[in-house]
């Protein structure tokens, strides 16, 4: 079921203002434009053996976890609309629909803090993403050209959160959460990387690593940092780095 479900993935267009090259190339290329950014950036992604289509959000926090800004979501997640839309819980058409899966990117949701008519933090069409932060999902490994408004000396943290669709393991199985819809579409849940980037080092490039995972359904914005039930989900990436320019 896992691999039948995720190949509707690719399929989504390049959405509005970012731009998406190399896809049939070793990297893609994503740019995306912040709003009154000035200072460039650079997010490597290489994906690991697991990779298969996950989602991303990449965001700016202030070392004490207070939100700064999006720089990146993918695109099904950022407009709430899917390749397959729902017609009711737990049953699809074979066409693009509105969809709400809060446990797929559940902590940068609540981060980002703005409640849908529904009073899901995911975003819906009435709470969308810009489109000048999102693109289709990267189907390989990728380079995110983006930007920040952040202007200040102090040190920041950069976070991704990645989430793979129907990615069961032994502890993450489908009956974990019996009848919940929500977890179902998930399985094991979102992995959250960070890394703390100082704007005064010499050093310019800073390697996120793993922190912690989200809630498996996305009742709510905890970062749960115990990782030892996670398998798969950990070889998505093999590595992320961020560059200041």
């Amino acid at each position: 079921m896992k691999l039948g479900l995720l190949v509707i993935i690719p399929l989504l267009a390049i959405l509005g203002c970012t731009s998406q090259r190399g896809i049939e190339s070793e990297t893609i290329v994503i740019q995306t434009s912040p709003e009154n950014a000035i200072r460039e950036m650079e997010i490597e992604f290489q994906k690991g053996k697991a990779f298969n289509h996950p989602s991303f959000a990449v965001w700016i926090e202030d070392l004490e976890g207070n939100y700064i800004e999006t720089l990146y979501v993918s695109g099904y997640v950022a407009k709430g609309r899917f390749g397959f839309g729902e017609i009711e819980p737990g049953k699809w058409k074979n066409e693009p629909g509105d969809v709400r899966r809060p446990a797929t990117l559940p902590f940068w949701a609540h981060k980002r803090n703005i409640k849908a008519p529904d009073g899901l933090f995911i975003p819906s069409p009435q709470t969308e993403v810009p489109d000048a932060l999102t693109s289709a999902t990267p189907r390989n490994n990728f380079r995110l050209e983006t930007a920040t408004s952040y202007s200040g000396t102090n040190k920041f943290r950069v976070l991704m959160e990645i989430n793979q669709a129907w990615d069961a393991n032994e502890f993450w199985t489908n009956n974990k959460f019996d009848g919940d819809l929500n977890y179902f579409g998930s399985l094991q849940p979102a992995l959250v990387y960070a890394v703390t980037v100082d704007p005064q080092s010499p050093e310019t490039e800073f390697y996120l690593n793993p922190i912690g995972h989200s809630h498996p359904t996305g009742a709510n914005g905890v970062l749960f940092t115990d990782l030892t039930t996670l398998t798969t989900a950990k070889e998505i990436a093999q590595k992320i780095i961020v560059r200041l320019k």
